[in-house]
């Protein structure tokens, strides 16, 4: 019998955030959501990373309402999601009640599987989220965040898969997040995860550099159980491959998969014209469509490129974005080398550009840098020179104990904060995740005005 291989569908979630910051709306989705509850997939991804902020602050969606329409129209297929850990869906650790509520909420509301990672790999962060995750029923799914170091060794991720599958994960993902691994090394991993762990293990890259189906057919003939695809009019450049092309090549190599190639192909047709909207309005730059070899040296993941490139946009500077780019490795190195992932991807960039447009490197230092060179983010994967660190925060001391230990309850204050506009807990929760633009969003909700077409809704940048 052949080798089956199970393929995850990203576009309503990584891939389109990957290349039009997430700005799809609900209703490009719903008419179509019966049709891929009927493709086979083993998941679509739906949920999560930055769905959640971009629903509320850009496009006047309620993101649990949202979660429950998709639900409601895919009853055959199971929906996952993206979580960040202790940071949630936000760039900051949130206190143990908020992590519980938020997974229990999530499952209820119809998450079947939580694929959870912490940004420096530093697993003290993923207890949480992985005890409510079973707790509630739903699949706890550990990610490993995959960068390059010297630190970074496959010794290194292989004891990381192992610790990861003694604490409970249901499944494990290699989370290559900046399209930096390599067939080779795919390879290496996956034969020896397998080899050491029982569980399924899915691979998540990106083709930003231009190697990501290399990668992914290495992966397989290694014994990965799942690879993540994008239909192809929202797949390559910094999303994923294409979902079809993927399928045509592991049929070609005698693998079995679960997807009917027909349906994928009318999926296909059907996003052609959604892709070809933003392109015309210029919500999709070109430049997130181009294969960027050189992110082998930024390790710039697909969802900040974008983004990094929105932001330039907004602010005139597009001229400067190589310099930027140009900068991250040298901040990622002197923050001691954290994988580029959400929120430190944002974090580093953030820095990278302030070093750039300054003129002067830490002249400018966000708060979010501060906190991480305090330990209140985790424990950096290599210490931070001694140098920067003062640079940074001066005398303090970093704290080396898990950080949400140091923070107390915090439900109760967002439930008294957002009682002017909350009605329920899930709204409780969007204040306490994003206060400002929650607090607009609920505002708008119960306004008399909400109720606009969603045509006069921005999408762009």
């Amino acid at each position: 019998m052949s080798q089956t291989v199970k393929v995850m569908e990203t576009v309503l979630r990584d891939g389109q955030q990957s290349l039009i910051a997430t700005r799809m709306p609900i209703a490009d989705m719903l008419p179509i959501l019966p049709k891929m509850d009927q493709a086979g997939y083993h998941a679509l991804e739906v949920w999560g990373g930055a769905t959640f902020d971009a629903c509320i602050r850009y496009l006047n969606e309620d993101s649990w309402e949202r979660l429950r329409q998709i639900r409601a129209l895919t009853p055959n297929t199971k929906l996952q999601m993206l979580l960040r850990g202790q940071n949630i869906l936000g760039y900051k650790n949130y206190a143990d009640d908020v992590v519980e509520t938020f997974v229990q909420r999530s499952i209820e509301n119809g998450i079947d599987i939580i694929r959870i990672f912490d940004a420096l790999n530093d697993v003290r962060n993923l207890e949480t989220a992985v005890k409510a995750t079973k707790k509630y029923g739903g699949h706890a799914q550990m990610a490993i965040a995959y960068t390059i170091s010297d630190f970074h060794t496959v010794d290194y991720y292989v004891d990381l898969a192992k610790e990861m599958a003694a604490m409970g994960a249901d499944s494990l993902c290699i989370k290559d997040m900046a399209g930096i691994l390599t067939p080779n090394r795919a390879y290496e991993l996956v034969s020896r995860i397998k080899a050491e762990t029982t569980i399924p293990l899915e691979v998540h890259t990106h083709a930003t550099a231009g190697m990501a189906e290399m990668t992914y057919l290495k992966a397989v003939e290694a014994g990965a159980d799942i690879i993540d695809t994008a239909i192809s009019p929202f797949a390559g450049g910094t999303s994923q491959p294409a979902t079809e092309s993927m399928l045509v090549a592991l049929d070609d190599l005698g693998y079995t998969t679960t997807v009917d190639q027909n349906v994928a192909s009318e999926l296909a047709d059907y996003f052609s014209p959604i892709r070809d909207r933003f392109r015309d309005t210029g919500g999709l730059n070109p430049k997130v469509k181009d294969v960027q070899p050189k992110s082998l040296l930024y390790q710039v993941p697909g969802g900040m490129l974008s983004n990094l490139l929105a932001q330039l946009k907004d602010q005139g500077l597009e001229s400067r974005y190589q310099e930027v780019l140009e900068e991250v490795p040298r901040v990622r190195a002197d923050l001691g080398f954290p994988p580029l992932v959400t929120p430190l991807s944002q974090m580093v960039g953030t820095q990278a550009l302030m070093n750039v447009i300054s003129g002067e490197r830490y002249q400018l230092v966000p708060n979010e840098i501060k906190d991480y060179a305090r330990g209140l983010y985790g424990r950096p994967p290599v210490a931070i020179k001694p140098d920067i660190l003062h640079q940074l925060i001066g005398d303090e001391i970093p704290i080396t104990v898990r950080p949400a230990d140091l923070l107390a309850p915090q439900l109760p204050e967002f439930e008294r904060n957002s009682a002017p506009y909350a009605h329920n807990i899930d709204d409780v929760l969007i204040y306490g995740l994003f206060p400002e633009p929650g607090r607009d969003f609920l505002g708008r909700r119960d306004d008399r005005f909400y109720d606009v077409p969603m045509q006069t809704i921005s999408v762009s940048f």
